[in-house]
């Protein structure tokens, strides 16, 4: 990869080293976020593919268009994913496909909205949203919480080559560290720097209306905030 003398991409976009394996991305979810992170995927040329609780059929060419590079498959064409990128509204998450995630890494990019879902008791008792999820989907998916913090838009116009001064930092936080390193991997060759948070406990650090949430930091300035959290919540 070609960096120009300020450390960027002479085509601005965040590729994967020539170092770095791709890998299959399974996406569930075809709303903004999902594929924005679909194409950023794209670009640092891992396998793509997309799918929705509809047919393949269905958003077949919505994918062509939105997501040129990834294909549109049905959800148990998910099956056999590198990572699956968890992308469907967190408040339907008792109909969330768990026989697919079963036995994969899931990168959970949900965020929990009670003033446009509703309130949920079981997202309102103290635990990290997913850590609730965990619960349901059970111990055989190997989540990791990260990518929700950053608006859709910025998951492409913020990306950077690593290196880059000032590169934007994203927390992760999972209870498995083989599948928060397989992860991080991920998160760096889509273009940002990656700050462990610690467990998957610790994703409340980093939820709706957290200072982490609302902003944007580099990496020294993220490990910051979560030791502040830390010390916060007793931690």
């Amino acid at each position: 990869m070609d960096l120009t003398r300020d450390g960027s991409t002479e085509r601005d976009d965040a590729r994967l080293s020539s170092t770095t394996t791709a890998l299959t991305i399974g996406v569930l979810g075809a709303g903004r976020v999902g594929t924005a992170v679909a194409r950023q995927a794209v670009r640092a040329e891992h396998t793509v593919k997309i799918a929705t609780a509809r047919p393949a059929a269905e958003i077949r060419l919505l994918t062509e268009v939105i997501v040129p590079g990834a294909s549109a498959v049905d959800s148990y064409e998910l099956r056999g994913a590198d990572l699956i990128v968890l992308a469907a509204p967190l408040h339907r998450y008792r109909s969330f496909d768990v026989e697919t995630l079963r036995g994969h890494i899931v990168v959970d990019v949900t965020n929990y909205w009670s003033e446009v879902d509703g309130r949920i008791e079981e997202f309102e008792a103290g635990l990290s949203t997913s850590e609730v999820l965990a619960e349901h989907l059970g111990e055989q998916v190997r989540l990791v919480k990260t990518l929700n913090h950053i608006g859709y838009g910025f998951i492409e116009t913020d990306a950077k080559p690593a290196g880059t001064p000032r590169r934007r930092a994203l927390a992760m936080a999972g209870d498995d560290e083989d599948a928060k390193e397989l992860v991080g991997g991920f998160v760096d060759g889509l273009g940002f720097d990656v700050v462990d948070a610690g467990p998957l406990s610790a994703g409340r650090a980093f939820e709706n209306g957290t200072p982490i949430f609302e902003g944007e930091f580099t990496a020294p300035e993220m490990e910051r905030l979560l030791a502040e959290a830390r010390v916060l919540v007793g931690a």
